[in-house]
């Protein structure tokens, strides 16, 4: 029997939104144990943000909030009320690592801050991850990824140069979670070799600019600040996303050579291409982005998507269609590889789980059960993880403290 590769570790999850729950859900679906905290007063934001199942909005219908709960316990637990906090430190004792990205200062004042869950349990390992740290004139301050991409930086390059920036998306709610997996596994083998805890400060910022060391090093190193340029690259041309035939069909195609622009135009059987001056190297083909892109997608636009993708990378050419939601469920490559997962929901019915990235031949992940309902494991978590007796969970269930 295969053994998963985090089995028997134990976290504890006062994650919400995206960029938390996601990071816990790294450790859940590689078999460690993770126990969600919520409260009916203050449900994780994305369940009630779409898509829903059967376009039908419910508490427990989200399939945002499904995609990032996998495998988890869900416990109702409101840390409002003080005998919701002392079940909360109950919880400490059992867990090896706590993680949590309310606003900076909210466990603290909970009784839950690093210094009080040290008095509980020494050795626990505890991470923050918030928008700009746990310290410094801005860490107060509330928000989501949507409004980080902007402060780091992000959106101002998302777009075209005589247009305003795009939204970016919740980027960093994406990629931060990777530092977050890779600081608590450090700190679990620190802890390994040395019986030591400790307390890991994310700032979700500074995490997102390691994703923009171009753009600081221009400004560093020439005084120079980057500008939008939309699908173009700074380096090499021709590189974009161009129409083809049919409605809404786009493919994207980035030539990085001189051969590759070489093999490109025997594609598309404009070998005159080549020894035209305007295209004849990078530099020049930098330089006539607009004329040179203008000549590419009068090709494209007569031609479908998937038959140009398949033309250029057989050619040896960086191609690629640009896929809907359809067509990504549909990925013949994504289906092999085994990405999506079906599983049973009691509110949702059939919902489909998006895998992770990261194949481990011994100790592979599995998604076998999903996302919670709000407090679904609640009396399981009291009964046999806390061990309380029947009467005990009884009078805290009519106090108020699992609602």
């Amino acid at each position: 029997m295969t053994t998963a590769a985090l089995e028997g570790l134990k976290v504890l999850d006062f994650t919400w939104a995206a960029l938390g729950p996601i990071t816990c859900d790294y450790f859940a679906v590689y078999g460690a144990e993770v126990i969600k905290i919520e409260t009916e007063h203050r449900p994780d934001p994305w369940r009630t943000m779409s898509p829903f199942a059967g376009d039908s909005p419910g508490i427990d219908r989200s399939g945002l909030f499904a995609f990032a709960n996998a495998e988890k316990y869900g416990m109702a637990l409101n840390l409002k009320h003080p005998l919701g906090v002392e079940v909360a430190k109950r919880l400490v004792k059992w867990a090896d690592a706590v993680v949590e990205s309310y606003t900076p200062g909210s466990m603290a004042r909970l009784g839950l801050g690093y210094e009080d869950l040290r008095k509980i349990k020494p050795d626990i390992i505890m991470l923050s991850s918030c928008m700009y740290g746990q310290t410094g004139p801005f860490a107060a301050l509330p928000g989501f990824g949507l409004t980080l991409t902007g402060a780091a930086g992000i959106s101002h390059l998302a777009g075209w140069p005589d247009r305003p920036p795009l939204p970016s998306g919740a980027y960093t709610d994406f990629v931060v979670p990777k530092f977050n997996v890779l600081a608590l596994l450090a700190a679990l083998d620190y802890r390994r070799r040395t019986g030591k805890g400790q307390y890991l400060d994310v700032s979700q910022l500074e995490a997102a600019l390691h994703f923009q060391i171009p753009v600081l090093l221009e400004y560093t190193a020439n005084g120079r600040e980057l500008e939008r340029i939309g699908n173009r690259s700074a380096y090499t041309a021709p590189q974009g996303v161009y129409r083809c035939q049919g409605e809404n069909s786009w493919c994207a195609i980035a030539i990085e050579s001189d051969e590759e622009w070489k093999n490109f135009c025997t594609v598309l059987e404009r070998r005159e291409w080549i020894e035209d001056r305007r295209f004849a190297t990078r530099m020049d083909r930098l330089e006539n982005q607009e004329p040179l892109n203008r000549l590419i997608e009068e090709w494209t636009q007569g031609c479908e998507a998937e038959e140009i993708m398949r033309l250029l990378q057989n050619a040896g050419v960086s191609a690629g269609v640009a896929q809907n939601g359809e067509q990504l469920d549909k990925d013949p490559q994504l289906k092999h590889r085994q990405y999506y997962r079906e599983l049973d929901h009691s509110e949702m019915g059939q919902v489909s789980y998006s895998g992770f990235s990261m194949k481990m031949s011994e100790t592979p992940y599995e998604i076998k059960r999903g996302a919670p309902r709000l407090g679904e494991h609640t009396e399981y978590v009291c009964s046999e993880i806390l061990k309380m007796t029947n009467e005990e969970f009884v009078h805290l269930l009519n106090e108020g403290v699992f609602e």
